[in-house]
């Protein structure tokens, strides 16, 4: 049995992180406009957001103006414990 690619990230950190970015496009500056985007990462440096936010800069036309995020911790090495014993059953 391997161990997928996932569970492995999990173990290293990363979890689920939620960005919203606020951002105005060119021809109505007046209006901002909100995206949601999800992907596992690893707080507190986040470099799948970064690389994203990067792509944004050079590709999209709209300027952000905030981002938000929420990072939820799926899984940590700490919440791995051995069982010390055993259940019989009948």
């Amino acid at each position: 049995m391997t161990v997928g690619s996932d569970f492995q990230k999990r173990i290293m950190g990363y979890g689920l992180m939620t960005a919203e970015i606020v951002y105005r496009m060119p021809d109505h500056p007046r209006f901002l406009q909100s995206y949601l985007w999800q992907t596992e990462d690893l707080a507190p440096h986040f470099p799948e957001l970064n690389k994203f936010l990067e792509f944004w800069e050079k590709e999209i036309e709209a300027r952000i103006h905030s981002v938000r995020i929420a990072h939820q911790d799926l899984l940590e090495p700490v919440d791995f414990r051995y069982a010390k014993g055993g259940i019989a059953i009948h």
